[in-house]
């Protein structure tokens, strides 16, 4: 079998496909890509036995269709210093080597067996299914994944939860600390159902959505889901188990608003959190009037820092602590130019808005606080 293909096309989705790829397989041909020529379309994949990326691309020209497995590695390295030119692949089935030249050389490889690769698990036949646009898939997701938990105890924390309902599609992280909630209302479905996104698809998705226009169709049952986007699909297994109720901790009622420049915010924490204790990371936020002010300190090494900026306050006087970094975090994550902060008291979850909301979407952010010595 022979087929030519463009070298910088190839290097582009093998690079995107390598990211599926572990480090350590539990069957050694995972560690491969697997080619399938068919009437002159190259449809390549890799799996990490539970993710599975596919992709494919026109070749310029085949002589037969054929399947077969070649190392990840060695291939990547061959092909990504190249500049744009062909390259033909030359695969002897029978000696299982592939002999790859291009315009001033040649190298070759083994190849294996595609019968010994694993298939992918199919989704039922009676799979939910949302179509979202591309963008707006990549935004919330963007804006989700750094929420996320590292759980052992709890795994269902670990991934990003969808959840369809009637009035929307809530796109929801936690890790019990801090919690997205991003809705969009202009995806609605009768029938209710949800699913448990896993990080590692997320963040593939996180590096391969948001580049171009169109939608992406996910489609999912209990136990997978298959994400179709542009010339490419994922098919992963889900997270089992029931998410926690993430709206009875959203608090609906907090009377005090602070009203902020992020930016300003933003710069203000970061300035501030290198002087808080190293295990606690407490910064106080204390605002009065029309003054926000942010205390840290680490009196084991006598260390202290104070900042104060102007801003729009209706409430009670407070003092209410925040973890630095998961605020630093939460703020990093909007893209608006202010942010509105809606409070109680120092011992219930504070809420961060933007000032705008996104067409067709209700973003909020939650953190919980955390207790100062007065």
């Amino acid at each position: 079998m022979r087929f030519t293909v463009s070298s910088t096309a190839l290097s582009s989705k093998l690079n995107a496909l390598s990211r599926v790829i572990n480090s350590k397989n539990s069957l050694p041909i995972l560690a491969d890509f697997l080619f399938d020529v068919q009437d002159n379309m190259l449809y390549l994949t890799a799996s990490d036995s539970e993710n599975v990326m596919k992709t494919q691309l026109e070749l310029s020209e085949s002589d037969g269709n054929g399947r077969f497995a070649i190392g990840n590695h060695d291939l990547l390295e061959a092909v990504k210093g190249f500049s744009e030119q062909p390259i033909t692949f030359d695969v002897d089935q029978v000696s299982n080597i592939a002999k790859i030249s291009y315009q001033n050389g040649l190298f070759s490889l083994p190849v294996e067996n595609a019968d010994e690769y694993p298939q992918a698990q199919g989704i039922s036949d009676g799979a939910n299914e949302i179509v979202i646009s591309n963008a707006l898939l990549a935004e919330n997701i963007n804006r989700s994944l750094f929420a996320t938990a590292q759980d052992e105890l709890r795994p269902v924390m670990n991934g990003i939860y969808f959840d369809l309902t009637p009035e929307c599609l809530a796109i929801v992280a936690s890790d019990g600390h801090k919690l997205v909630r991003n809705k969009v209302l202009s995806i609605q479905s009768e029938q209710p159902a949800a699913f448990i996104l896993p990080k590692k698809p997320a963040s593939l998705l996180k590096a391969l959505l948001g580049k171009d226009g169109g939608d992406v169709t996910i489609r999912f049952d209990e136990r997978n889901a298959q994400i179709s986007y542009g010339d490419g699909e994922i098919i992963c297994r889900l997270i089992e188990g029931r998410y926690p109720n993430y709206n009875s901790v959203i608090p609906q009622n907090n009377p005090n608003q602070l009203t902020v420049d992020r930016q300003t915010l933003l710069a203000a924490l970061r300035r501030v959190q290198p002087f808080a204790n190293d295990s606690s990371n407490l910064i106080r936020f204390h605002v009065e009037g029309g003054t926000l002010q942010l205390d840290a300190e680490d009196y084991d090494f006598s260390k202290t820092a104070t900042e104060r900026m102007s801003c729009s306050y209706n409430g009670q006087p407070m003092s209410i602590g925040f973890k630095g970094s998961s605020f630093i975090e939460i703020l990093s994550n909007f893209d608006c130019q202010d942010v509105i902060l809606q409070l109680a008291d120092p011992s219930r979850a504070g809420l961060v808005l933007p000032s705008e909301q996104p067409e067709n979407q209700d973003v909020l952010m939650l953190m919980m606080p955390m207790l100062i010595n007065d």
